[in-house]
């Protein structure tokens, strides 16, 4: 179920940060990303000392930890959707992201009601540090929506 699901997702190079996906479920999902030393916002961000925007970790976090969640649970529920999108973000970030560190992302499903997902979501470097954390909602993306 994992691979389908990274199938449905609506990102491709340079901005889809999911690597895998560990894990999923009902109550919610893991996955992986690396985020490699040449993906283009290094070039300007930090000049000579790059660290990854604290904007793209929370990218980060909610297309492993709400996006896919939210396909996951609109597929078991038979519900018709093109994607899943932010709608609001809290976050607090604790430490850096450095070029070429893996991040394991964990999200815990809050709610999932009228089509509205709350998700809480941690970020943790390969020291198991915890990078980031906070709350991500979001809503299917359905096709009569658009």
């Amino acid at each position: 179920m994992p691979g389908e699901i990274l199938k449905q997702l609506p990102y491709r190079e340079p901005f889809r940060f999911v690597d895998s996906l560990d894990k999923i479920d009902d109550k919610g999902a893991e996955g992986r990303f690396t985020f490699r030393k040449d993906l283009p916002f290094y070039q300007g961000h930090f000049i000579g000392y790059p660290v990854t925007p604290g904007v793209l970790l929370t990218e980060c976090c909610a297309q492993i930890g709400l996006v896919c969640l939210g396909l996951y649970l609109a597929q078991i529920l038979g519900l018709e959707t093109n994607s899943f999108v932010l709608s609001s973000s809290e976050m607090q970030f604790f430490i850096p992201v450095y070029p070429e560190e893996t991040v394991r992302v964990q999200s815990e499903k809050v709610y999932f009601r009228f089509n509205k997902l709350k998700c809480k979501v941690r970020m943790y470097n390969r020291q198991e540090q915890l990078v980031c954390s906070g709350f991500l909602s979001g809503m299917i993306l359905r096709k009569e929506d658009e």
